[in-house]
């Protein structure tokens, strides 16, 4: 048996990046969802669940990030803040300008847009973790793509 804190720290190793990628494109601020990380890690270390597999593992830190995230949203202090600004740094300005599209775009096509292309989940588990149909699943993800394209095209023509 792992220790406590070392099977934490594995878990932060292997799905931190994923939570707080999750938790920013969903509340958008940087510091909130560095909030969301540590509540998540921190949960898993005061109720270690029991898992039955890897997959059920990464679901379940998900469905957890997603649960703070949509908590934090609810607040009332969190109307009361400014979004997340240009403080994230990019390497070229087409991936600026395709993440805070992304950003731009309604939580329900964020979340789906996260998942699929930036986690790697096939629309399956998206509607499995989600708790959502499967074809609302693939309807949010064309509808976000073609929300991305005409915003994203609007935009490279202006300059």
């Amino acid at each position: 048996m792992v220790p406590k804190q070392e099977y934490i720290e594995q878990l932060i190793e292997e799905y931190g990046d994923m939570v707080f990628r999750l938790a920013v494109s969903r509340v958008k601020s940087k510091e909130e969802a560095e909030d969301i990380f540590q509540e998540v890690f921190i949960k898993i270390y005061e109720k270690m669940p029991e898992f039955v597999s890897k997959e059920h593992e990464k679901y379940w830190i998900i469905r957890v990030t997603i649960n703070l995230s949509k908590n934090i949203l609810k607040s009332s202090w969190h109307r009361k803040v400014m979004p997340l600004d240009k403080e994230i740094t990019f390497e070229d300005k087409e991936e600026r300008d395709v993440y805070f599209e992304v950003l731009r775009l309604p939580l329900k096509y964020r979340t789906i847009l996260q998942l699929y292309y930036y986690e790697n989940f096939k629309i399956e588990e998206i509607a499995e973790i989600l708790k959502i149909n499967s074809n609302t699943v693939k309807t949010r993800l064309r509808r976000a793509r073609e929300k991305l394209k005409i915003n994203l095209k609007g935009g490279f023509e202006n300059e």
